[in-house]
């Protein structure tokens, strides 16, 4: 645990008596490295924390919320994205590890909150991002957004899923993408 880290929280005020508590109101500097996928929460943006710590008898429960701000590409038109996550927070820090190897411990009277933090809002970024929820998306065609083309945007393409159909029955064409829609 780096003990100069902001995110290294010091318990003492709490002592060990359960139903002590107290609450963390914070703003951290987000590191570099936070993502999934083509999702990003930028470094050194903020990531603004209203927690409560505590404590309980076997350690220190801190819960509360996280919210930071996470850029990337939307979805369905690759239109860039910047949007607010809010994630909930619970995390047990135990005084001994006896059988808890999976838990956090409370450190010479300190919780380091930034594995916390960052498994949180990390699996809180959305796999597929979007701009907006009824984004149409690009058009297979010709790329275009089609928020952007007329509403009877087509193309007159002949659809390669019908080729080979078409050889088969000696048809002089297969169907083209219009000749659908209009069946």
């Amino acid at each position: 645990m780096a003990p100069r880290s902001p995110y290294v929280i010091d318990i003492r005020d709490l002592g060990r008596q359960p139903g002590a508590m107290r609450r963390l109101a914070r703003s951290f500097a987000v590191p570099a490295g936070w993502q999934a996928g083509v999702v990003v929460v930028p470094a050194d943006s903020a990531l603004d924390a209203d927690l409560r710590l505590e404590a309980v008898v076997d350690g220190v429960l801190v819960s509360g919320t996280a919210t930071v701000t996470f850029t990337g590409e939307c979805g369905r038109c690759l239109d860039p994205v910047e949007q607010p996550l809010t994630v909930d927070i619970q995390e047990l820090f135990v005084y001994d590890a006896a059988g808890e190897d999976d838990l956090p411990l409370v450190d010479a009277d300190t919780v380091d909150l930034e594995p916390t933090l960052r498994d949180s809002i990390i699996l809180g970024l959305p796999a597929n991002p979007l701009c907006r929820p009824d984004c149409a998306g690009l058009c297979p065609g010709c790329g275009e957004r089609r928020d952007n083309l007329p509403p009877d945007h087509a193309h007159d393409g002949i659809d390669p899923r019908w080729a080979a159909l078409a050889q088969l029955s000696g048809a002089a064409s297969p169907p083209t993408e219009t000749d659908i829609k209009e069946k």
